[in-house]
């Protein structure tokens, strides 16, 4: 990183670019924000790449470095109310005014050819979302990476539950920077992870040495607001993404990520710019790049799992970079060919090129849960067949005060406690309260590729309760590696974007988990495997079996609930197997 230079300095880098400091903006509103900005030497003019960021724009160096050498004025702005620039900071609020108003100035410096393309991941990404929806004149594209389409339901909220993990380790970490502004101190989303209610989680207060609820309202009151606002209502529609898909004008490279806890807003994304984009232009211009770890980590090795050297060839600063020199220096690489989608086949341990996403060639394959009753546990008797519906039911009890542990997955923001990616989920499948189903080990490799869906047909003793499920791959050495995962909120069966709809208790209800995407070749003998859970826990908050919420009370039950798998009921796990692999 370069050494902190004092406002407005500039200096020459290794006579390679010059770099300009905190230089400050105007926003419409009259907030100053404040940028740094690399050029190119020589006189232009160039195409301008610029970054957004909350989280402290030295970070982007790098990436600078490495693009001001192929051409590009490198534009990187710390966003309002973070490190160098002023304003409140309250997520998503201001960054499509503020958006468009950076790319505008951006376009007018000196040296720059009016092409504005932007980069970055996660927020970051949301961060040209966010500006292209209010499509300025002068972006010529963006590159998001691994970032969400609509703000409740793949950001906040999952099938109704709370993805408390992340949005108390996110808040946690991003009040830092909040704290130091107004004299608090650090803070740790693990340490009160158990809190009840979910509203009395604390960040902590510096010079009392103690959770403070009061401070979470006055250093981070958004996530008060998240929890205030469980359904998909006015309040995060101004600033869905789902809801704008036509205002967005421009090429987009999006890379998504299997174990990315964004993965499924990254692929909506894709599907939803590429159908209902602003023009042709745009349309047409849409590219998917899927990538296996996402925000769980990056290289050959990702979590337990080693998937081989053909997982190296990806990094997100050359990938922006080569979409880049497609886009704006017209350069003929891979994404001028036709073929729309790159991405990763797990299991395979290869990168293929197709068509479209999902693969039109796959094939909805049903997968029915079948046993005797005493489907709890690895050690059971639960079976996944392609033959037909079995007989019988499997029952197991769910204690919000032992919820089932999360191990691995889609996860962001504290690696160091809760460790993300495909882990063995030797330890969850011990337990009474996971059913778990699985196939004899297979004859032939079968490649599932697309999204995954479980058909659940169940009952509980509950006033309302979660019903989770997770797809593994069992290796013939014993390893049970997660592929990818999901929850339903019972009262959320119908629709997360409604008012809930109760259950009555003992009743059966039809419940559709949506199970996110993957890309897996299920080897010859090994065997793919369903778990059938109601918690995973922290990733989610618990739900309290009383139907009322965790973010305003702290009493709970236990739930008896029973998973049904007979001709009337016919529980299937749904997967997208291609064409020639079963």
């Amino acid at each position: 990183m370069v050494p902190a230079l004092s406002a407005a300095q500039t200096t020459q880098v290794a006579s390679v670019f010059t770099l300009e400091r905190n230089v400050a903006m105007k926003t419409r509103d009259g907030v100053t924000l404040r940028a740094d900005i690399y050029r190119p030497p020589g006189d232009g003019p160039f195409p301008v790449l610029l970054q957004r960021t909350p989280y402290d724009k030295q970070n982007a160096f790098p990436m600078a470095q490495k693009a001001v050498a192929r051409g590009y004025m490198v534009v990187v702005q710390d966003v309002r109310g973070r490190y160098t620039s002023m304003g409140e900071w309250y997520p998503f609020k201001h960054e499509s005014e503020d958006g468009y108003d950076a790319i505008e100035w951006a376009a007018a410096l000196p040296k720059s050819n009016g092409k504005v393309g932007m980069f970055g991941g996660s927020y970051v990404g949301a961060t040209q979302m966010l500006a292209a929806i209010a499509h300025p004149p002068h972006l010529a594209g963006i590159c998001p990476v691994v970032t969400a389409s609509n703000y409740h339901e793949n950001w906040t909220y999952q099938g109704g539950a709370f993805e408390q993990w992340f949005d108390q380790s996110w808040t946690a970490g991003l009040t830092q920077n909040t704290m130091e502004r107004t004299a608090y101190g650090a803070s740790n989303a693990l340490v009160a992870a158990k809190t009840l209610p979910l509203t009395q989680f604390p960040v902590f207060n510096k010079q009392l040495d103690m959770g403070s609820p009061a401070a979470t309202a006055e250093l981070a009151p958004y996530y008060l607001d998240w929890l205030a606002h469980p359904t998909y209502d006015a309040y995060w529609k101004q600033w869905s993404i789902e809801e704008h898909f036509a205002d967005i004008q421009v090429p987009a490279l999006t890379v998504a990520a299997w174990y990315d806890i964004f993965q499924d807003g990254s692929l909506r994304n894709y599907l939803g710019m590429k159908e209902h984009a602003g023009n042709d232009a745009a349309r047409n211009g849409q590219r998917l790049l899927v990538i296996i770890g996402g925000h769980a980590g990056g290289g050959r090795k990702i979590g337990t799992v080693d998937f081989g050297p053909a997982a190296e060839e990806f990094e997100e600063n050359d990938a922006a970079l080569e979409w880049y020199d497609y886009l704006l220096q017209g350069k003929q690489n891979r994404w001028a060919d036709k073929k729309r989608v790159r991405l990763f086949v797990m299991g395979a341990n290869e990168w293929r090129d197709e068509d479209d996403w999902p693969l039109a060639r796959a094939k909805a394959t049903k997968y029915f849960l079948q046993s005797e009753g005493k489907a709890n546990g690895a050690g059971g008797d639960g079976v996944l067949s392609t033959g037909k519906p079995g007989r019988g039911a499997d029952t197991f009890i769910y204690d919000p005060a032992d919820p089932v542990p999360t191990v691995g997955g889609p996860l962001c923001c504290d690696s160091a406690h809760e460790a993300p990616g495909p882990r063995d989920q030797a330890q969850v499948e011990q337990r009474g309260d996971v059913l778990v189903y699985t196939t004899p080990p297979l004859d032939q490799d079968v490649e599932v590729t697309g999204p995954v869906m479980l058909d659940l047909y169940a009952r509980t003793t509950a006033a309302d309760t979660d019903f989770t499920g997770k797809l593994v791959d069992v290796w013939p050495d014993g390893l049970m590696q997660n592929m990818t995962e999901g929850i339903l909120r019972a009262r959320y069966r119908a629709s997360t974007t409604d008012e809930p709809t109760p259950i009555e208790p003992g009743k059966v209800y039809e419940y559709r988990i949506d199970l996110w995407s993957t890309s897996n070749v299920f080897k010859k003998g090994h065997r793919i495997r369903l778990e059938v859970s109601s918690s995973n826990f922290p990733r989610f908050d618990r739900n309290l079996n009383t139907g009322k919420d965790a973010a305003m009370s702290a009493d709970f039950v236990k739930a008896t609930t029973t998973v049904l798998h007979d001709a009337q009921h016919p529980s299937a796990l749904v997967l997208l197997v291609v064409a020639g692999q079963q």
